[in-house]
């Protein structure tokens, strides 16, 4: 395994090549949501309209999905997808270009795990490992968290993995190497009871 730490130091174990080898190829891949304005999945797929713009070209794009809101705060449903897009954008730019993606759409960070106009969440950069540093979740307050990858949620969220599958059915959880099918099976019946994939236009 490599990883890349937030300093860009590299760290590889006895086995980097093997392990450069079993995730060499692995994608790309945003998670989309939104739960404000008049059409959440409007936004989303002018978000994913207006990445050319910034460097990225959208290659797969998943089902749409509601999603029943977590959080301390009551709110609506979001919509929710995963695309998987090309770039040559460094892993650290491509956070900062999602990032104005967001800001283009207004969005403005009030509350940890609150409403949201557009969130766009990186999951996986190439199997790339970028370790946690400093608080994280609602320790971490507002503004943009320290990149991780893959995402700390990614194995957890049913909002991610059924989406993810769509696009990706082979995808492995680049620390775990668990198969995405496992992850799935391994969610709390809770935590899908409230996804369901939204039909097509």
């Amino acid at each position: 395994m490599v990883i890349l730490h937030s300093d860009n130091s590299v760290e590889a174990g006895q086995n980097a090549a093997s392990d450069l080898k079993r995730y060499a190829g692995g994608g790309i891949y945003i998670a989309l949501g939104a739960n404000m304005g008049a059409s959440p999945r409007l936004t989303l797929e002018k978000a994913i309209a207006y990445m050319p713009q910034m460097g990225m070209t959208p290659r797969a794009i998943s089902s749409f999905y509601s999603t029943a809101a977590v959080g301390p705060t009551p709110q609506p449903d979001f919509v929710n997808t995963v695309i998987r897009v090309e770039t040559a954008l460094p892993v650290y730019e491509l956070m900062e270009m999602l990032h104005r993606i967001e800001a283009v759409f207004g969005r403005v960070r009030r509350e940890r795990w609150g409403p949201r106009v557009l969130d766009l969440d990186l999951l996986d950069y190439q199997g790339m490992v970028i370790p946690p540093v400093g608080p994280q979740g609602l320790a971490a307050g507002l503004g943009p968290i320290p990149l991780v990858l893959p995402h700390p949620g990614v194995a957890e969220r049913g909002f991610v993995l059924l989406p993810l599958r769509d696009i990706a059915p082979g995808w492995r959880h680049p620390v775990s190497g668990a198969h995405i099918e496992v992850l799935i099976a391994h969610l709390p019946a809770a935590e899908k009871a409230g996804i369901a994939p939204i039909a097509a236009k």
